[in-house]
């Protein structure tokens, strides 16, 4: 687990609408049988916007409206997001469900349609019900306090068992400056980016050409070494609104303090990544590889994520089977060149295999630890000095029930 800065504080009563200047708010509307489907974040000013997006080919309608909207000025003041429907692969009714989408939020709420962003999850190759979109937008009602905050993680969500949020906050230049996430993501989760969402909100004064090259640097870091099951979504979206409203120094890549600020980006969507990764479609466990001793950083990324991604490691931990060879396997097969015969692995603190070879262990003491709710297991190169890690989940068969029937 990645240590907090002693500077780094994080926020209890976990809100995305902590930052000065931002409100939340969550309700059904009728996309789902039930439960909240439509939800909005929106800021007292324009704010400073940057976006990651889905690596997939196939790109759902509100990912291009939003992409196009953040290109006009560089900023965002809201988000309208809708659950149990991607709108995806919809054709020109869906990119004119999107733009109605928009247009309804910014008529709503008195600012010109560009300064919306708009995302979707759910179902692919759908309409939207837009009559009922419509209705649900006219009745949201902006809240800065906690519940309109988890009325808005609850409606982002689709088969999420949980909500996901965090909140940390520090100072610079006197001033305190909160960052908040909040996220969905349970299944089709490999993202380089999936069916992930995640919303980040600061009342940072930061540069926007920074603030975008900040949310790539943490992205890649946390949300793009996760995996739940290899699939990439058509929806994949990150969205990061900076408001300024903490009034510090404006921060940019040069300003003294710029690292803070990264660091504490990057433990906001780690701990957004975790939580996606522990709640993974029929997951019983969340799995943390560590590579350490590659040549870059990035080569230890890769091999972490290649390993807890694997089916064949995600079986053996939900069967408690300390069956290294998959994870060697899998570090082999990931496409960075090692030295096999200089490798160890670890699985907890119980050393498996060291120069290659098997090491003696206790299969009891191990199949005990891998009955833990937390898997870490650590593979060690004599390449270089670069590190990385990767979250994933175990492969259960509530995993299959649950997409076998995902539309039915």
């Amino acid at each position: 687990m990645q240590a907090t800065k002693p500077s780094i504080h994080k926020v209890t009563g976990i809100n995305i609408a902590t930052p000065k200047g931002f409100y939340a708010s969550g309700l059904h509307c009728g996309v789902k049988h039930k439960k909240l489907d439509l939800g909005l974040i929106y800021s007292l000013v324009p704010a400073n916007a940057a976006g990651v997006y889905t690596t997939n080919q196939v790109q759902a309608a509100p990912l291009k409206v939003t992409q196009e909207s953040i290109k006009q000025e560089g900023k965002l003041q809201a988000v309208i997001v809708n659950s149990g429907n991607a709108n995806a692969c919809t054709g020109k009714k869906g990119q004119e469900d999107a733009k109605e989408m928009q247009l309804q939020t910014a008529n709503k709420l008195g600012i010109p349609p560009h300064l919306v962003g708009v995302a979707s999850t759910g179902v692919i190759g759908e309409h939207l019900p837009m009559d009922k979109i419509t209705e649900g937008i006219q009745n949201l009602k902006l809240d800065s306090e906690l519940k309109g905050s988890i009325d808005f993680s609850q409606a982002i969500l689709t088969t999420d068992t949980v909500s996901k949020n965090t909140t940390y906050s520090f100072k610079i230049n006197d001033k305190t400056i909160t960052i908040a996430g909040t996220a969905k993501g349970s299944g089709m989760i490999h993202p380089n980016m999936a069916t992930m969402l995640g919303f980040v909100t600061t009342d940072a004064n930061i540069h926007q050409d920074d603030l975008h090259e900040a949310l790539s640097y943490a992205v890649e870091r946390t949300f793009n070494c996760i995996t739940v099951d290899g699939d990439t979504s058509t929806n994949d979206m990150v969205l990061m609104l900076a408001n300024g409203m903490a009034e510090n120094e404006e921060l940019n890549k040069n300003h003294p303090e710029w690292d803070l600020f990264l660091d504490a980006l990057v433990l906001v969507c780690e701990d957004l990544g975790k939580l996606i990764a522990k709640d993974g479609e029929g997951a019983s466990k969340l799995i943390e590889v560590n590579v350490r001793g590659a040549r870059t950083e990035k080569e230890a990324r890769i091999i972490a994520k290649t390993v807890v991604g694997s089916p064949l490691v995600k079986t053996a931990v939900f069967g408690c089977d300390a069956n290294w060879g998959r994870i060697l396997a899998a570090a082999g097969y990931s496409g960075v060149a090692f030295n096999p015969d200089q490798i160890k692995i670890l699985i907890g603190d119980h050393e498996v295999v060291a120069d290659g070879e098997p090491v003696v262990f206790s299969e009891e003491e191990l199949r005990n630890y891998l009955k833990g709710q937390e898997i870490h297991i650590t593979v060690i190169l004599s390449e270089g000095f670069g590190n990385g890690r990767a979250w994933g989940c175990d492969l259960t068969y509530d995993y299959v029930q649950i997409n076998a029937s995902y539309r039915t």
